[in-house]
């Protein structure tokens, strides 16, 4: 196929606008989450509003923010971390939320609790406990306590009150973070979830946290209002985990979600051009939307040459990641084997990535380096 032919199919491809509840956007390009620790006190702030801004003014559809912490005192690990609570806060989100609507995207923000990754002693509460669903850290050891059943309910309307606000300040949908070995995912993980009480055990049983918070934030928002949440088997530090070994195992652990009320599952991976099981091309988002028949994100090294952890280990000799070309992505999509392409690292180095791709100038996209994270703007 020749270049121009390519980039004819890319610009086709991705540019069909989706639609899910209320939102439509306007082509399959998203804006995976990534925190950068800009915003002091928890305050996003004009230079938030423009970073975000300027991606959406150059073609992406839908951004979604980096995690930022729903309102309990355990909820997070550093006080340059975004809140979603508080006037000021909410606040600076309101012209997040005007910028990217004024470039012609959408937006939603990603809402978070860290659970047991949260160092004792951290900002912004740093007096509060680390909770987690057991008391046990990624690694198997014993780390701060196990949530008792007010500390569940707390967590719970927080989340709920997130969404609610979310909507109320003009997002277009809100993610739920569901992933990476933090607190809602350490629920749903064998390995830091051993209660035995109706939140452990089995598969189901694991899965009831997540469910009854989806469940909360549905009933918190208006019924067109997107619910997205995100997945993944890895977690921190911990990136061969697998929580379901087949497609039954998964799809016991989505089904509880559907019905609490997700309408988009972020799927993510480190690479997304690995199957996710034998016997199948498909990868996590290509088989989360076979089981659920909802729609998906996929998201994992799109546009780059080698996945994000080497990228991100200092003196691993490969903290700069060349750009790779997308064809197989194009595929995929083509299957429609999911719906929306979450872009990470490459978005980060170049703010006119979709642009670039939507408009067949793909041999002006710039390669991703660690050196660029402390300057992001």
């Amino acid at each position: 196929m020749s270049t121009s032919s390519s980039a004819e199919r890319a610009a086709q491809v991705l540019s069909r606008p989706f639609t899910v509840g209320g939102l439509t956007v306007p082509n399959r390009i998203a804006m995976a989450p990534m925190t950068r620790m800009f915003s002091p006190d928890g305050v996003p702030g004009a230079d938030v509003a423009a970073y975000y801004g300027r991606r959406a003014a150059a073609g992406v559809g839908l951004i979604i923010t980096e995690g930022t912490y729903v309102q309990h005192p355990s909820a997070g690990l550093s006080d340059r971390v975004p809140r979603f609570y508080g006037e000021d806060a909410l606040a600076g989100w309101a012209d997040v939320v005007k910028q990217v609507h004024l470039g012609g995207g959408r937006i939603a923000p990603q809402i978070w609790h860290v659970g047991v990754s949260r160092p004792e002693g951290a900002p912004p509460v740093p007096e509060a406990p680390v909770l987690s669903p057991s008391g046990v850290g990624l690694d198997g050891g014993p780390v701060g306590r196990a949530m008792t059943q007010d500390d569940v309910d707390a967590v719970i309307a927080a989340f709920a009150e997130a969404a609610a606000a979310a909507e109320r300040i003009g997002f277009d949908g809100v993610e739920l973070h569901g992933a990476h070995g933090y607190l809602i995912d350490q629920f749903l993980w064998s390995a830091t979830n051993r209660r035995t009480d109706s939140y452990g055990g089995d598969p189901v049983s694991r899965v009831r946290f997540a469910a009854e918070l989806v469940a909360a934030c549905r009933k918190a928002v208006s019924a067109d209002f997107p619910i997205i949440f995100r997945t993944s088997q890895w977690k921190q530090d911990h990136y061969d985990v697998r929580m379901a070994e087949t497609p039954q195992e998964l799809e016991a652990m989505l089904t509880p979600l559907v019905e609490a009320g997700v309408d988009v599952f972020h799927s993510s991976t480190r690479r997304y051009w690995t199957p996710e099981f034998e016997g199948s091309d498909l990868n996590l988002a290509g088989w989360t939307k076979k089981l659920t028949g909802k729609s998906t994100i996929t998201v994992g090294s799109v546009g780059l040459n080698q996945d994000f952890l080497p990228t991100f280990v200092p003196g691993s000799g490969s903290e700069r990641a060349g750009v790779a070309d997308i064809g197989n992505l194009l595929d995929r999509l083509e299957r429609d084997e999911f719906d929306l392409v979450a872009i990470g690292r490459a978005l980060l180095a170049d703010p006119e990535w979709a642009a670039k791709v939507l408009s067949g100038r793909a041999e002006e996209l710039l390669p991703y380096s660690k050196e660029l994270l402390g300057t992001l703007r």
